[in-house]
């Protein structure tokens, strides 16, 4: 992990949550590598103890503009629960967005995501 270019933009989160480190890593990659987000910025939530990640992902639509998620690394083994979010979302402040992703990785580096909202959100139609 330490000889990938990308381990100088995360050092501090990595040591600082040890825990959380390997999901961090594996969902930075995979949204600056894969799906080539741009201004990509790591962010630490010490209530939830480890890093969000926010950043620009790329228009499906050629007239469309880039949008502004924040992403909540975590592994497939930790248990994650409804006030782990509402400390999410608290420790992002007043620039909080309305929904972020949770991306749950697997051993088999494979990740999901998951759009969680705030409150309770009536779906689209």
């Amino acid at each position: 992990m330490q000889a990938h270019p990308s381990h100088r933009n995360l050092t501090q989160l990595l040591s600082k949550y040890p825990k959380a480190a390997g999901a961090l890593f594996q969902v930075y990659n995979d949204l600056t590598l894969a799906q080539r987000w741009t201004e990509v910025e790591v962010i630490d939530l010490p209530d939830c103890q480890r890093a969000a990640i926010k950043g620009l992902k790329p228009s499906s639509d050629a007239g469309e503009p880039a949008s502004v998620y924040v992403v909540l690394p975590c592994s497939l083994a930790e248990s994650i629960s409804t006030s782990w979010f509402r400390d999410a979302f608290a420790s992002l402040g007043t620039n909080a967005p309305e929904a972020i992703f949770v991306a749950i990785t697997a051993e088999d580096s494979s990740t999901v995501y998951y759009k969680i909202s705030k409150g309770i959100v009536k779906p689209p139609l």
